[in-house]
């Protein structure tokens, strides 16, 4: 009897220890966030059509700012919503969306550690005002991309990512003489660089 008895205090004694030994891994906080600014930066071609079929090329260079908010579900993995502003020249959109943040390195003393991200949602115009009679909607936003964040694991680190942005919007212009209507729809292909700060 006492045999089964001790055998039933050890099931019962490592089970009570398994739910410990399993969290061992889990991240001491389990909320994060990632803020940053930067730029959007992109080669444009557009065609003349005042002078004729000319094709003009130019730089552009747009800020960006946004905040990601998440939970870590892994030392690795952590899962969230994303909140920004991209200021194009011709369209100021709020991306709105969700996404993720992947350590590619599992180490918890690791000062300097290389993450992936990679977001997606839909950039709106609430906050564009365009010209009289121009109408602008946003659309479809992608945005995966690379990261360094230099900082001890457990505090506050600064971060520097690299990665590319596809927006799409559409715009209603003004109707002029016999026109019926006078639709466009742009993308925005961008790369972006952006250095922030997490916690």
């Amino acid at each position: 009897m006492k045999f089964i008895t001790g055998i039933g205090l050890a099931g019962l004694i490592g089970l009570l220890g398994a739910p410990a030994a399993a969290q061992i891994d889990l991240p001491r906080r389990p909320f994060v966030n990632y803020t940053e600014l930067g730029g959007l930066f992109g080669r444009v071609a557009y065609t003349q059509t005042a002078t004729g079929p000319d094709v003009t090329v130019e730089n552009k260079v747009s800020f960006t700012a946004q905040t990601f908010n998440g939970v870590q579900l892994t030392r690795q993995l952590a899962v969230g919503g994303v909140v920004g502003i991209d200021w194009y020249r011709a369209a100021l959109l709020m991306p709105v969306g969700a996404g993720i943040r992947f350590d590619f390195v599992r180490h918890p003393r690791k000062n300097v550690r290389l993450f992936g991200m990679a977001d997606a949602g839909y950039g709106f115009a609430w906050l564009h005002q365009g010209s009289t009679g121009y109408e602008t909607e946003g659309g479809l936003m992608l945005n995966p991309g690379l990261g360094l964040r230099l900082g001890r694991p457990a505090n506050s680190a600064f971060i520097l990512t690299v990665g590319y942005k596809r927006q799409y919007v559409f715009v209603q212009k003004p109707i002029s003489g016999d026109v019926i209507s006078r639709n466009e729809s742009r993308l925005y292909n961008r790369l972006t660089i952006r250095a922030g700060v997490s916690f």
